[in-house]
Parts: C-alpha cells; sequence; structure tokens
C-alpha cells in the first residue's frame, strides 16, 4: 500500500531538494485547494512543489463545517451547475477516493407549513437525490423520505412539537476537514511532490515580466531558499490578495472573506438520531452529528481584520444559540458549548454585497506569465479547481502534458480500508485493543492504521488513551509528528485531533501530556515543552476573552493576545 512520512527530516530535505533544480509546478498554500492542485500536478508527472506559510489547513479548510454536500441552498438560488459538479464529488469521494475518510450524515428538514413547503422542499430534495444518481457516484446514499409530525419526532425527539408540521430526511456526506488535508499532502508526497509546511512565501523570483520562482522562509529554522518553477500556482484561499500584492498584482478578481461560526456541543445535549437543517432569515443552520457530539453552524458575515485567527464574537455565539434553541424542546446555554472555532470563506468579490449572497463559483486566471491563480469554490469540489488551476498552468509549460487523473487516484488510506473494516474484530483480538479503538483509527487512517497500530507494538505504553481525552490514544500523538508533518503542540490539539473543541478545558489538561509525547519525535528540550504549553494556554485564553466581546472588532483585538508560536 503507498505511503509517505511527512517527518522533521523529510520536511528539511523537501525544502532543500526544491531549491537544487526547477520545478514544473510549485503550489502555494497548504489548504485543500493547495494540497489538490499538488497531488494533481504530481499524478500527471510534473515535478511538483507545495508550501505552505502555518501547518497544512491551518486557515479555511480546518474551520469550516465539515461537510461533503452539494448545498441545498444553492439549488434554490437555481445554481444546477455548482449542485450538480459537487454531488458527483460528493458519489467520487464515498466511493472511490476516499471511503475511510468520507461518511454518510443523515439529516432532517423541519416544515412549518401544511401543503406548499412539502411539495416545494420536496421537489427540491427530489432534485437533488435524482442530480446525485445522474453524476454516476450517488448509489451508495439512501433516498430522501417524507415524515411525519410523529415519525419526525421518533426520530429526533429533541424537537419541539409546535416547531413542525412534518419533515423530510435527506442523506448528505462529512469528514473530518484537517485530517483530509493531510491526507492529500501525504498522497501528493507518496507520489513525489516535495511538501513542506511552515514556509512562508515572502516573495517572487522575476525575469522580466515573467514569474520564474519564489522566495520561501524556513519559518523553523531560518534560512530562505530561491525555489524556481516553470508555473506557479497561488491558492491562498482568503490570503490571494495578499500573495498577489508580493508583485504588485491584484489581479482580475478580489477576494472576499466571510466569516462563519460553529459551536461544539456533548451528544447527550441533543437528543436526536439525526442532523438538522434549519433555516434562517440569512441562510441555513445545520446541527451535525460528530462522534460524541454535535457541530452546530454557521454564520455568515463580512470580515476583514486578522485573516490567520478570525475570532468569534459573543453576538456570533448568542446568534447561533438563539436560533437552534427555537426548535429545541430542551434550550442549550452557554455552559453547554465544549468548543467555539471561526474559519473564513473566500468568496468572489463584485457579486453582491450580502456575503450570503456570493457565488461559490471557482475562478482560474493567469495575470501573469509563469503565476496562476485560483480563488472562491467549496471544500467539496476542491478536485475540480485543482484540475482547473493545473490545466491552465499546463497551458504555460509549452509541452504535452497528461490530462487530470485524480477522479481515479484514491487517497492513502483508501486501498485495503474497507476488507481491514471487515477484519476489525481480528484486528482488534491481535493487538489487545477493543474494537470501537479499531474502528476509531480505521476511521481516521484507513489502511494506514496498520502504521499506528506498529507504534504500539514497538511501545505498548503508546495504546493507551490520553488522560483529559480518551477518544485518542497516545500513539496518534507520536504519529502526527512522524508521518503527518505535525511541528507544534497546537498542530496536534486543534487539527490532528480535535482535542481543543472536543473538550469543555479546551484541550489545556492534556496540554502537558501530549507536548511530552511529541518531543522526542521533534527533539524538543524542556524549554520547548513549556514555550508549547505555555503558548497553547495563551491562545486558549485569547480565544475565551475573545468569545466574550460584544463585537467582532472587540473579539479580533483580544485574539491578537496570542499570536503564532515559533521554534527557538
Amino acid at each position: 500500500m503507498r505511503t509517505a512520512t511527512l517527518g522533521p527530516a523529510e520536511r528539511a530535505g523537501a525544502l532543500a531538494r526544491m531549491a537544487e533544480r526547477e520545478l514544473d509546478v510549485l503550489v502555494i498554500g497548504g489548504g485543500v485547494v493547495g494540497a489538490g492542485t499538488a497531488l494533481d500536478a504530481v499524478t500527471r508527472g510534473l515535478s511538483t512543489g507545495l508550501v505552505e506559510a502555518r501547518d497544512w489547513a491551518s486557515g479555511t479548510s480546518s474551520r469550516s463545517s465539515k461537510l461533503i454536500h452539494g448545498g441545498l441552498r444553492y439549488l434554490e438560488m437555481l445554481d444546477f451547475a455548482l449542485v450538480r459538479e459537487a454531488l458527483k464529488e460528493r458519489g467520487l469521494l464515498l466511493e472511490r477516493i476516499a471511503p475511510h475518510l468520507v461518511k454518510p450524515v443523515p439529516f432532517l428538514y423541519p416544515l412549518q407549513h401544511k401543503g406548499w413547503e412539502r411539495w416545494y422542499a420536496g421537489t427540491g430534495v427530489a432534485m437533488y437525490d435524482a442530480m446525485s444518481l445522474s453524476s454516476g457516484h450517488g448509489r451508495g446514499l439512501p433516498a430522501h423520505r417524507h415524515l411525519t409530525r410523529s415519525r419526525a419526532l421518533r426520530v429526533a425527539p429533541c424537537l419541539k412539537k409546535d416547531a413542525l408540521v412534518g419533515a423530510l430526511q435527506y442523506y448528505d456526506a462529512q469528514m473530518d476537514d484537517a485530517r483530509y488535508v493531510a491526507t492529500i499532502v501525504r498522497t501528493a508526497a507518496a507520489y513525489g511532490a516535495l511538501t513542506a509546511n511552515r514556509a512562508r512565501v515572502v516573495g517572487f523570483l522575476r525575469e522580466g515580466e515573467r514569474v520564474v520562482g519564489a522566495r520561501v522562509q524556513d519559518v523553523e529554522a531560518g534560512g530562505e531558499y530561491e525555489v524556481r518553477a516553470r508555473q506557479i500556482v497561488n491558492a491562498t484561499g482568503v490570503w490571494t490578495d495578499d500573495t498577489q500584492g508580493l508583485i504588485n498584482e491584484r489581479g482580475q478578481f478580489h477576494v472576499r472573506a466571510s466569516k462563519g461560526i460553529h459551536l461544539v456541543v456533548p451528544k447527550d445535549r441533543i437528543h436526536s438520531t439525526t442532523g438538522l437543517i434549519l433555516r434562517t432569515e440569512k441562510s441555513v443552520l445545520f446541527v451535525i452529528p460528530w462522534g460524541r457530539h454535535w457541530i452546530i453552524g454557521t454564520t455568515d458575515t463580512d470580515w476583514d481584520l486578522d485573516k490567520a485567527h478570525p475570532a468569534a464574537s459573543s453576538a456570533d455565539i448568542d446568534y447561533l444559540l438563539e436560533h437552534v434553541n427555537s426548535v429545541l424542546s430542551t434550550p442549550l446555554t452557554r455552559d453547554d458549548v465544549e468548543g467555539v472555532y471561526a474559519g473564513l470563506r473566500p468568496l468572489l468579490a463584485g457579486e453582491s454585497d450580502a456575503t450570503s449572497k456570493l457565488s461559490r463559483e471557482h475562478t482560474v486566471a493567469h495575470p501573469v506569465p509563469g503565476l496562476v491563480v485560483v480563488a472562491g469554490g467549496k471544500y467539496t469540489t476542491y478536485r475540480v479547481m485543482a484540475k482547473d488551476a493545473v490545466d491552465e498552468a499546463v497551458h504555460g509549460l509549452d509541452q504535452r502534458v497528461a490530462d487530470c487523473v485524480t477522479e481515479d487516484v484514491p487517497l492513502v488510506g483508501a486501498e485495503g480500508y474497507k476488507a481491514l473494516w471487515n477484519a476489525r474484530a481480528h484486528i482488534a483480538a491481535r493487538t489487545g485493543l477493543h474494537v470501537a479503538r479499531i474502528e476509531h483509527l480505521l476511521n481516521r487512517y484507513g489502511s494506514m492504521a496498520e502504521e499506528v497500530l506498529e507504534l504500539i507494538t514497538d511501545d505498548p505504553s503508546l495504546g493507551a488513551p490520553l488522560a483529559a481525552a480518551d477518544d485518542y490514544l497516545r500513539a496518534e500523538v507520536v504519529y502526527a509528528c512522524t508521518h503527518e508533518g505535525a511541528r507544534h503542540l497546537d498542530d496536534v490539539l486543534t487539527r490532528r485531533t480535535r482535542i481543543s473543541i472536543e473538550t469543555f478545558d479546551r484541550g489545556t489538561r492534556s496540554a502537558r501530556e501530549v507536548a511530552e509525547l511529541m518531543a522526542p519525535a521533534l527533539g524538543w528540550d524542556q524549554d520547548q515543552i513549556d514555550r508549547e504549553i505555555e503558548h497553547y494556554e495563551k491562545r486558549v485564553e485569547a480565544e475565551r476573552e475573545s468569545q466574550r466581546q460584544p463585537d467582532d472588532l472587540t473579539a479580533d483585538a483580544a485574539r491578537l493576545g496570542a499570536p503564532d508560536i515559533v521554534s527557538r
């Protein structure tokens, strides 16, 4: 089975090798679109580099609703092409590309009006299912169904009886967005791409008008590399305009940031066997099953403050609680909220003043020779965006290049996953772990779970769960550093695991145990361990303080109290 290791030595080696010879394609930005672009390019036979200023998926791609979906609201906006494209991608990810990471999830849509609403919403959901099937990749999900009020209340007893007259139930899909991105990066590396996180582009190399490379700063070890490439792809999402500014080119479009926040609450706070989708005056609200938790989101508001750390204000939290409580028989309070996270959507500006009406279509442009820009879009269609970006780059290579093949390239961990899933009881007996632990590992790593289990074989103490976050095994922390590119405590607690939003302490009680597990893999001394813990605690306190503030300006100021950590 194909695999790749993204440890400290591999990162350093990749940076050095990028500077040794001219690449065909250098991708800037380690979110889902950048990672997908690197995978697309390398699987066409192009020499490829990928650099990310912070951690993989540290921006928008770790802060989404964690849904792979066609987007029912885009159907209502008559954007049939976008919905059809997204539903095809949903099917591909479920069936072929990442069955270990992308899973079906049911949603209940409460009806509040008799007669016309069932016809109107039912027609839309029926079209949704039909478009999925017509893509040729939609047979893995159950069809929608109509429910009476009493049947809906049996499925979702949490709902107020007067909040609905009936309901529709349909299926979409979900994934752990940050884990998905890290898996794409590992897949690209497995096919030969050179990848480095904590590697910031600080300038471009030019020959006349043409962009011929980038100056890349090693944020961890210091120093700067000149990386030459025949084509560079700017896939930096909400930072697109900032990256373009390094060559004094804003380009042919402008990217506007829209903030969305989510709340995480324990599973027992909402009594339901299905997710919920609710209409609000501005958009839609999801209540999404998430392991032993629910994710509630999202908001949709303009944001022009700090892009690296968008802050959730008290008003944002109140907005979500007010809307979800309008249908819940037992209201949620602030005390029920375990985690809060905020993310920024990269929207193409110029079409509407309201961010909720801006298009999720994507655009690819070639503003100057040697530089391609891709922006907009939505997580579900990342593979299409990547294909279009590489197609555009290929025009500038002046050579025959193979067509995109990523429709048929499973991510690492997909191959053999189903066979291992069927054998999970045997694996549990062999390893001494409970079968629920094996299922947890298979659904996070697929067939790469065998590598995690090897760590436990070598050191049985790694088979124990983390003391203050027992959903995760100690081995997963070590594996995050040796195989998945984690460089700091924040990377593990926030993105390789979700401890930062899945515990009421926001991960602070796990910080020392996790840091001490990371230390041998990353060569930390006691001083660095203490620095990592101190930084993480300050980050959590800054986020808590921001969530007590009344508006975006004060919340942003509070969040900026804890800057990013750097290695010494």
